[in-house]
C-alpha cells in the first residue's frame, strides 16, 4: 500500500462526527508523515509514522477516502473576479511561507511562528490572517483554488426589519398588541434559551422552554410573596410568542444534537444513527468472529457448599459473523477481563467433543465442527486494548477491531444472542434469577438460586447446541445460498462456508493458541533459577546450556521473556522464537508454600511480608542496639577484670608458650561444669576431689604437683564466681 500527498485518511472516533485527515508531506525515507484534520476549525498539522497508518488501514480501523470534499474542478472564466482578487492575495502570503524546497520546515510550530510573523509584516496582515490562509490551503488540497472563498456557502439573507411588524396581523391586536419582530437579539436569546432549557437531560417540552426563556429573559423586575421572590413578566405584547420560538427552533432544529443532548450518546448511536448495512456483509465467510461478554441474570452456589451464594456468573460468547456459529464459550467468575476474553478465545480451538465430555455431555464432530482460529475479531475496548492484544496481532496473526463506545450495536449478532438466552432460558426457567420489579416485603430472589457454576456450564453448553440447530429468520441469505438450498441455521450455513469461501480459518494447536493469549514479562536467569516475582523455576534446556552457572560466576542476571497464567504460577513458559513452540518450566520444590497461588495471591503475600518487616523495623533496631549494649558492657567488665590480675610479671614470650597448658587446665575444669550429673546434691556438701595423676604421667613430679595446684585454684575461683566466697 502505497501513501501519497493529499491522500485522505478517514477515522471513526467517539464524537458527533469522523475525523478525517490529510497526508501533507511525506519524509524520503518513506517513514514519517505530516496530517491535517480536514475539518478541525483550529488544526495544526501532527506527525505519524507510515507504519502505523498502514497497520490501522489493514485492520480496517482507518479507511483511505477516495472522494475529497474540498476539490475544486473550476477553470478561470467561472471564478469571479472578486474571487480571483482573494484567491490572489491569499495564494502570495502562501507561496512566502510554504511553496518553497524546504516545506517540512512550515510543519513546525516554533519555525512556522518565525515564518507567519514575517509574512505577516510583508504583507500587512494579521497573523491570524495568515493563518487562516495556511490552514485553509493545507485542508483543501494544497493547491491555488483551495484559497477561493466560500461564497457558495453563505446563507440567503434575511429580510431586515424596518420597525413595522411583519407578518400577518393579530386577530385581537387591540387587546393583546401588536407583538415584535424577531431581529437578530432576539434570534440570540431563543439560542440561549434552546441551549439551556431544551437541550438538556432534563428533556423539557418546547413550551416548557419558552415558558422558562420568558421567566429568565423577559422579565420587568420581581416582587415579594410570602417571602419568596416571585419574577415579574413582561406582558406578551412586548415578547417573542410561542410561535415565533417554535417557527425559530424548527427552522434552526439540529437532530442529532437533540438526541446527543436530551437522550445521550448511547441512545442515538444505538437507536438512531444511519443504518446502512448489515453485520454479515462485511464476514466474507467463516472466520469473522464476534466476542463479548455478559453477567447472567441468575445467582449461583457453591458446588463445595451450596449454604454459599457466590453470585452471577459471567458469561463469554464468540460468535461467527456469517454463519451465526457459537465458535467459543467461557463461563466463569472472571471479569468481565483479559482472563475471561483468553478463555473464550482458547475455546474455539478446542476439541468441542472432550470440552463438552468433561461437562458430562456427550456429542459428535457433526454438532460442534469448531477447532479454528479466526481471521479478524470484533472485541470491546476494553479486554482487548493495549500491549495484550499484540500478542494475538502478532503471533496468531488476527485482525483486532475495537467497537465505538457505547456502539453495542457493532456487535449486534452476539448481543442478539445474550438477549435470547437470557429471555428464553435464563429468566423464564432458572431459580435465583434476577427480578427486577421484586419490591419491598417479596422473597429476595437470591436466595432461590440452586445451581453451581459447573451445572450453569453444562445449561450454557446445551443452549449453544440448540442455537446452532435453531433456523435464524432475520438471516438474509445470498443468491448462491438459495440456489444451493442452504437453510439459515447456523451449522448448515457454517459448513456450507467451509465448502464454499473458505480461507480465513485456520487450525492451531489449542496450546499455541494459550501460550500466545497469556500475558508475558520479563523474569532473570539467576544461579538459583529463573526469578520471576521472587519464585524460582526450573529450565531443563538452559541447564544444559550452562546459563545458570554462567550467571553464578559472573555475577549478573540476564533477562528472558516467559509467558504466564495468572491465575497458577506453579508454571512459567518460554516461548520459541517462531512462536510455534514452548518450554514449560516448573516452581521448585523447596517453594512449596507458593504452589497453586494465583498472581493477585503472591503480590498480596510479598505485600504483607514487607509491611510486616517495615513494622518490626524499629523493633529489630532497638534489638540490635540492646545486643551491642550488653556486648560493651561485657567486653567492659572483661577488660576492667583483666587488667586488675595482670601484674606484667610475665613477659610476651612466656604468655604465649603457656597457651597449650593453659588450655588443658581450663578444659578440665569445664569438664567438670558441663559433666552430666543425675540426683545431684546440693553443691556446697560436695567435697569430692578429683585425682589428676593420670593425665601428665610423663611430667616431672614437681610440674605435676604445680600443675594440681593451679587447677586447684582455678576450681576454687569457678566456686566463688558460682556460689560466692565462704568464710
Amino acid at each position: 500500500m502505497l501513501l501519497t500527498v493529499n491522500t485522505l485518511i478517514g477515522y471513526t472516533i467517539d464524537s458527533l462526527k469522523d475525523t478525517v485527515e490529510r497526508i501533507l508531506w511525506i519524509s524520503t525515507d518513506y517513514t514519517v508523515v505530516v496530517l491535517i484534520d480536514i475539518y478541525a476549525n483550529k488544526s495544526t498539522p501532527i506527525y505519524k509514522n507510515v507504519e502505523d497508518i498502514v497497520n490501522e488501514i489493514e485492520i480496517n480501523s482507518a479507511i483511505i477516502i477516495k472522494d475529497d470534499p474540498f476539490q475544486v474542478f473550476k477553470n478561470e472564466n467561472q471564478i469571479s473576479e472578486k474571487e480571483k482578487e482573494i484567491r490572489n492575495k491569499a495564494w502570495g502570503i502562501i507561496k512566502a511561507i510554504a511553496d518553497k524546497e524546504n516545506e517540512s520546515e512550515v510543519f513546525n510550530a516554533k519555525k512556522r511562528a518565525e515564518l507567519v510573523k514575517k509574512a505577516s509584516e510583508k504583507f500587512g496582515v494579521s497573523n491570524k490572517t495568515v493563518y487562516k490562509y495556511l490552514r485553509r490551503y493545507w485542508q483543501r488540497g494544497k493547491h491555488m483554488n483551495a484559497l477561493l472563498p466560500d461564497y457558495k456557502n453563505r446563507k440567503v439573507q434575511e429580510r431586515q426589519a424596518t420597525g413595522k411588524k411583519r407578518g400577518r396581523p393579530k386577530k385581537y391586536k387591540d387587546i393583546v398588541g401588536e407583538g415584535v419582530n424577531v431581529d437578530e437579539e432576539t434570534k440570540q436569546i431563543f439560542r440561549v434559551a434552546l441551549n439551556k432549557f431544551y437541550y438538556t437531560k432534563a428533556e423539557n417540552s418546547l413550551n416548557t422552554a419558552y415558558q422558562l426563556m420568558r421567566k429568565e429573559f423577559y422579565a420587568d423586575g420581581h416582587r415579594v410573596d410570602g417571602g419568596i421572590e416571585k419574577r415579574i413578566l413582561k406582558p406578551s405584547s412586548e415578547v417573542p410568542t410561542f410561535g415565533q420560538f417554535k417557527y425559530f427552533f424548527y427552522k434552526e432544529r439540529n437532530l442529532k444534537k437533540e438526541i446527543y443532548s436530551r437522550k445521550g450518546s448511547k441512545e442515538y448511536l444505538q437507536n438512531h444513527r444511519p443504518i446502512l448495512g448489515s453485520s454479515t456483509v462485511e464476514a466474507y465467510g467463516p472466520g469473522y468472529y464476534e466476542i463479548d461478554a455478559t453477567i447472567a441474570d441468575v445467582y449461583l452456589v457453591s458446588r463445595y457448599n451450596r449454604n454459599w451464594i457466590i453470585g452471577r456468573p459471567v458469561v463469554y460468547f464468540c460468535i461467527d459473523r456469517f454463519s451465526r456459529m457459537i465458535t467459543g464459550l467461557y463461563v466463569g467468575l472472571e471479569g468481565p477481563s483479559w482472563n475471561g476474553a483468553m478463555n473464550a478465545l482458547a475455546n474455539t480451538v478446542a476439541d468441542k467433543v472432550e470440552f463438552c465430555k468433561s461437562y458430562g455431555i456427550a456429542i459428535t464432530e457433526e454438532q460442534w465442527p469448531v477447532h479454528h482460529l479466526c481471521d479478524t475479531l470484533m472485541v470491546d475496548r476494553g479486554e482487548l486494548e493495549g500491549n495484550l492484544a499484540e500478542s494475538i496481532i502478532s503471533f496468531l496473526h488476527i485482525k483486532v477491531q475495537n467497537s465505538g463506545s457505547y456502539r453495542a450495536d457493532a456487535k449486534g449478532i452476539i448481543e442478539r444472542n445474550f438477549r435470547a438466552i437470557n429471555d428464553k432460558v435464563v429468566k423464564p426457567l432458572l431459580p435465583g434469577a434476577v427480578n427486577p420489579t421484586a419490591g419491598r416485603g417479596d422473597r429476595n430472589y437470591r436466595l432461590d438460586g440452586v445451581l453451581d457454576l459447573f451445572q450453569f456450564t453444562q445449561i450454557m453448553i446445551k443452549s449453544c447446541l440448540h442455537h446452532n440447530q435453531s433456523w435464524l429468520s432475520n438471516y438474509n441469505r445470498e443468491e448462491i445460498m438459495i440456489e444451493d438450498e442452504v437453510e439459515p441455521i447456523p451449522i448448515r450455513l457454517w459448513n456450507w462456508g467451509l465448502k464454499n469461501k473458505a480461507g480465513l480459518l485456520r487450525s492451531v494447536s489449542e496450546d499455541i493458541v494459550k501460550l500466545n493469549l497469556m500475558p508475558t514479562a520479563n523474569a532473570y536467569i539467576t544461579g538459583k533459577g529463573i526469578k520471576f516475582k521472587g519464585l524460582f523455576y526450573s529450565s531443563s534446556s538452559l541447564l544444559k546450556e550452562g546459563s545458570f552457572e554462567r550467571v553464578r560466576i559472573t555475577g549478573s542476571g540476564e533477562k528472558i521473556q516467559i509467558s504466564y497464567d495468572p491465575r497458577n504460577l506453579n508454571y512459567v513458559y518460554i516461548k520459541k522464537e517462531d512462536g510455534k513452540g514452548f518450554e514449560k518450566c516448573h516452581l521448585l520444590d523447596y517453594q512449596e508454600a507458593h504452589k497453586y497461588k494465583s498472581f493477585e495471591e503472591l503480590e498480596y503475600l510479598q505485600e504483607y511480608e514487607k509491611l510486616q518487616k517495615k513494622q518490626k523495623e524499629d523493633e529489630q533496631l532497638q534489638s540490635k542496639i540492646d545486643l551491642i549494649s550488653e556486648i560493651e558492657n561485657i567486653v567492659q567488665e572483661a577488660e576492667k577484670m583483666t587488667k586488675e590480675q595482670q601484674d606484667g610479671a610475665e613477659s610476651k614470650t612466656q604468655k604465649l608458650k603457656g597457651i597449650r597448658k593453659n588450655r588443658q587446665i581450663e578444659k578440665i575444669i569445664n569438664r567438670e561444669s558441663e559433666a552430666f550429673e543425675l540426683d545431684k546434691m546440693d553443691a556446697k556438701e560436695k567435697g569430692q576431689v578429683v585425682s589428676f595423676n593420670k593425665i601428665s604421667r610423663q611430667e616431672p613430679e614437681e610440674e605435676q604437683d604445680e600443675f594440681e595446684n593451679e587447677i586447684a585454684l582455678l576450681r576454687r575461683k569457678q566456686k566463688e564466681r558460682t556460689y560466692g566466697k565462704t568464710e
